[in-house]
């Protein structure tokens, strides 16, 4: 395990960096006072004032105000407002975020979730809302956005660089959701809206419906005599999505043995086809309730209190319909190879005789609830400010995950039916087009049952599995900040400040074998298992013909659930079994931050600057618990319990100098972190116990599981940026380039720990107690340990260009775009070699570009946008909720939307609008070692339409 000075030492670039900067101070003198408070208010979408207006005026006020937000920061950062209350640009905050110069999104069926900042994916970044960290409802601290709806979002800030001040930041960047604020608002607000949603392939599985909706109303007001403020937003949503998946296996070649074996054709050694098959059609059903609701408080001149609530309750239910097809003999398959084209390549066509493939009816249950409050009280007077600030998120998911197998028979006996599949290189949208013979829609021949014989290795009719996952997450946080104004030449205020969290991130997981119930025996050898029986009417759907995107035709459908409802399924435990244990864990960090900042404003000769300079002191202190098992009948759980404290110094500094009219250059250095996955927190390890002593310890024993002793990604950055404002603030153009030193990166893989065995020696057969006795009891543990270091730079350029510039026949039309180039270098060090190798970054696609081309005048808008990524390292969930990772084609998606908003008459207020996602239906696809023919993922979502209307009182 590698081993740091408790306070960390590599802050020594950013500490250079800040200094050089800070040369410059003696030279400055007293300039005006005109900056707003990092992170703290809204700006006026007209002044650029702090004065939180509304915007009333569809896409182009929201991007002048998103301009505004962007010119005002105290640092280099991107923005986002609602279009009107209750209306972003997107149907989602996650697609709006994605739009952003040097963000990108990865689509997870079919809906935009993942977010990628500066190359660097969602583990090296947070999400606040309202300034306050968020905690997450999945295994890791990635804040899953659909979550939250995007009609109770009314601005965001995308934080680049930080500030001493920025609690929860992110190594890569910092996002600050932001709800409406009441007081600031001005006005009583009374809006409602709903929108009819609908994909253009209907519903791909009987059980849910291919129509969806949304719904949402927004109330503000204020109360005696503008002291009182409440805001009260609702949204419900029902969204639809569908999912052509195919999924290979792998791709093997065929060998000789294969040929003199007899299960090849004679010349096709050496051909490389399809080993095996997954294609699904998937269904998602996303439910959700979402409210918040603020009040604000304002009893004099001096004082500010305000109550922040946030509530969803949020429902995913996934089907998924497919046929898994074994093929490649060498990889478990019964069948044989009859014909093979392009022999010695890459098969352009193959045929496969006596395929007994597993009939798949899957299905995900998802129940999340987010619960976010925040309390904040500020008393201000003309020489200082004070800031005290509570809040508390938790967010609760259970997680159902279920596979059910039917097929011809149990255990692949050659006596039962089998399939002759064929396939083709397809030049359509799928890589591969299929001819096959059964009909797999025929309740007579498809039958409940373990096809492959999976579970006759552990003595058990495994027709089927089940996850069961509940994780809560919980953060308390706590923060009081004192502000002094300060007479000096060059300071405008000095900032002092302490903040505290305590988070405990919880996940259980229950694992099950499905067998059939009425028999004496799951034992397969046993006669009184039952190893296949009829599909229950009571379970059975209509049948699905949703696979002939791949040219087969219908199968059969049925709900999973309902056969452990009905009792045709009986659970048994995987801890009875020769499965490791499911990996339960509790990890908790106590996070104590101290910081000061010094906030400037003054001239640099004839040059206006302002910015900031500061650093914080965190201290953490982070513990897991868990277990030690090696699985297995009668095995051994032994309660264990491991952490560490640390400490680690963050020095920050954001200059900004008004070289020119409209025109300001940004330099920022910074040091930053991003805390460990929680899952790679975790203490629970699963042991192995070979047959034989094996390198380098020459031990019978090793373990695979979390490391709680694992420290945060840290990152030294330097920014530069250059921004030129034209057209009063409705346009601008910015180039920013970056370098970011990476240290301390995790490798999952690592060697971490090497660890004493003793308590597992009772458990041991005579014989491996003998081998131990001659050996050690010390084995290796692998998992994560900060074993990486490495760099990435990038160059964003961006614009937003409103056309009457060139003349005012072009009122109305506008362009927006960026631009932005990303290159790392991860350097991974095996630590028992001492060798490194080089690996990718997750997330980071080398080219995003973002585009949007609008018209807006008289009540009529139209826009047309495109966001396009190159290839990446994305990731995917694996077996038993594992993660996965593959590289990705690049994709370029299209997203369209008309409307017309009623200006006057007796309809004013009245908003109408269309729109149309993924216009050119483009796939989301993944492939394996360099080489983009042998295609894993291939993913259609098909078009998706909304129509709406929103009325403003």
């Amino acid at each position: 395990m590698s081993k740091r000075n408790t306070l960390r030492h590599g802050a020594s670039i950013t500490a250079f960096t800040i200094a050089m900067a800070m040369m410059a101070a003696p030279g400055i003198v007293s300039a005006q006072e005109a900056t707003i408070e990092p992170g703290d208010q809204d700006v006026d979408e007209d002044t650029g004032a702090a004065a939180g207006e509304i915007v009333v005026s569809g896409y182009r006020e929201a991007l002048e105000t998103s301009i505004n937000l962007k010119r005002e920061s105290p640092v280099i950062a991107e923005a986002f407002s609602s279009e009107d209350i209750g209306k972003l640009p997107d149907v989602s905050i996650a697609e709006t975020l994605g739009r952003l110069p040097g963000l990108a999104v990865q689509r997870i069926n079919g809906r935009a979730q993942s977010l990628s900042v500066r190359g660097l994916g969602p583990d090296y970044s947070t999400s606040l809302l309202n300034g306050r960290e968020l905690v997450s409802s999945g295994d890791n601290r990635a804040v899953e956005y659909d979550q939250y709806p995007a009609e109770l979002i009314n601005q965001g800030i995308v934080y680049k660089t930080p500030y001493a001040g920025l609690i929860g930041q992110g190594l890569a960047g910092t996002v600050d959701l932001r709800t409406i604020r009441p007081l600031a608002a001005g006005e009583r607000i009374i809006s409602l809206g709903g929108r009819l949603e609908f994909n253009e392939d209907g519903s791909l599985n009987p059980d849910l419906d291919g129509w969806g909706y949304r719904a949402t109303g927004t109330y503000v007001d204020q109360f005696a005599g503008d002291t009182l403020g409440v805001a009260l937003g609702l949204a419900l949503q029902s969204s639809p999505s569908q999912v052509e998946r195919f999924n290979a296996w792998g791709y093997p070649e065929i060998s000789e043995g294969d040929v003199t074996g007899g299960v090849a054709p004679a010349g096709s050694e050496g051909t490389m086809v399809l080993g095996g098959m997954k294609p699904y059609a998937k269904s998602v059903d996303l439910d959700r309730l979402g409210a918040f609701g603020t009040i604000e408080w304002e009893p004099t001149a001096d004082i500010n209190t305000s109550l922040d609530l946030f509530y969803a309750d949020y429902r995913e239910r996934i089907p998924m319909r497919g046929i898994e097809f074994p093929l490649y003999p060498g990889w478990g398959a019964t069948d044989t190879i009859t014909n093979v084209g392009n022999a010695g390549g890459f098969a352009d066509e193959v045929t496969y005789d006596g395929v007994q493939p597993v009939v798949r009816n899957d299905y995900d249950r998802k129940d999340t609830e987010t619960f976010a409050a925040g309390w904040n009280t500020k008393y201000e007077n003309d020489d200082v400010l004070l800031n005290l600030d509570i809040s508390y998120s938790m967010a609760d998911r259970r997680l159902q995950q279920i596979e059910s197998y039917s097929g011809f028979g149990y255990g692949a006996n050659p006596a039962d039916p089998s399939d002759t599949i064929s396939y083709v290189l397809s030049d359509g949208k799928f890589p591969y087009r299929f001819t096959n013979v059964a009909d797999y829609s025929d309740t007579n021949t498809i039958v409940l049952t373990d096809p492959r014989g999976w579970g006759g290795g552990r003595n058990i009719v495994q027709g089927g599995f089940i996850n069961d996952t509940t994780t809560k997450d919980e953060l308390w946080t706590g923060r009081f900040e004192v502000v002094g104004k300060v007479q000096s030449p060059f300071i405008k205020q000095l900032v002092l400040g302490a903040a505290y969290s305590d988070r405990t991130k919880k996940r259980d997981i229950t694992q099950n074998f499905l067998s059939f119930a009425g028999g004496t025996s799951t034992d397969p050898n046993d006669p009184g298992a039952i190893r296949e029986t009829p599909i229950p009417e009571d379970a059975l759907l209509d049948p699905i013909d949703s696979l002939g995107f791949l040219g087969f035709g219908p199968q059969v459908a049925y709900d999973p659930f309902a056969l452990i409802d009905n009792g045709t399924y009986l659970l048994t435990s995987v801890e009875g079994s020769d499965l490791p244990y499911p990996g339960d864990w509790k990890v908790s960090e106590k996070v104590w931050t101290g910081y000061v900042r010094a906030d400037l404003d003054a001239m640099l000769g004839s040059i206006p600057m302002t910015g900031n300079i500061g650093g914080q002191l965190v201290f953490t202190d982070q513990s897991s618990s868990g277990f030690n098992s090696p699985g297995g009948i009668g095995a051994v759980q032994v309660p264990v319990t491991d952490g560490d404290t640390y400490a680690d110094f963050l020095p920050s500094a954001s200059l900004n100098f008004e070289v020119g009219l409209d025109t300001t250059v940004r330099l920022a250095a910074a040091r930053t972190l991003a805390r460990p996955r929680m899952d790679q927190l975790n203490a629970s390890t699963n042991a192995s116990i070979a047959t034989s002593p094996q390198p380098p310890l020459g031990s019978i024993f090793s373990a695979s599981g979390g490391n709680p002793q694992l420290r945060p990604y840290m990152a030294d950055s330097v920014d530069l940026s250059f921004e030129h404002y034209f057209a009063g603030g409705k346009g601008y153009i910015a180039i920013a380039g970056y370098y970011k030193w990476l240290d301390d990166f995790v490798n999952p893989n690592a060697v971490s720990a090497i660890r004493d065995f003793s308590y597992l020696v009772p458990t041991l057969t005579p014989e491996q107690q003998a081998i131990v006795e001659n050996t050690t009891t010390l084995g290796f543990v692998s998992g994560p340990d900060n074993t990486a270091d490495g760099s990435i730079r990038g160059i964003e350029a961006s614009a937003a260009i409103p056309f009457e510039i060139f003349t005012t026949a072009l009122e109305g039309f506008g362009f927006q775009t960026s631009v932005a180039y990303t290159d790392s270098k991860l350097d991974v060090t095996d630590t028992i070699s001492g060798s490194s190798f080089e690996s990718d970054v997750p997330g980071l696609s080398k080219w995003v570009v973002n585009s949007t081309a609008f018209f807006e005048k008289s009540g009529f808008e139209a826009r047309l946008s495109h966001r396009y990524r190159s290839s990446y390292l994305a990731e995917f969930i694996g077996i038993s909720a594992t993660r996965q990772f593959r590289q990705t084609y690049a994709e370029s998606i299209f997203d369209g939307q008309i409307g017309y908003r009623f200006e006057d008459g007796s309809l004013e207020g009245l908003s109408l609008t269309l729109q149309a996602l993924n216009l050119t239906d483009e796939p989301f696809i993944s492939y394996q070692s360099e080489d983009k023919a042998q295609v894993i993922d291939y993913e259609r979502y098909g078009r998706t339409y909304l129509v709406g209307a929103s009325y403003r009182f």
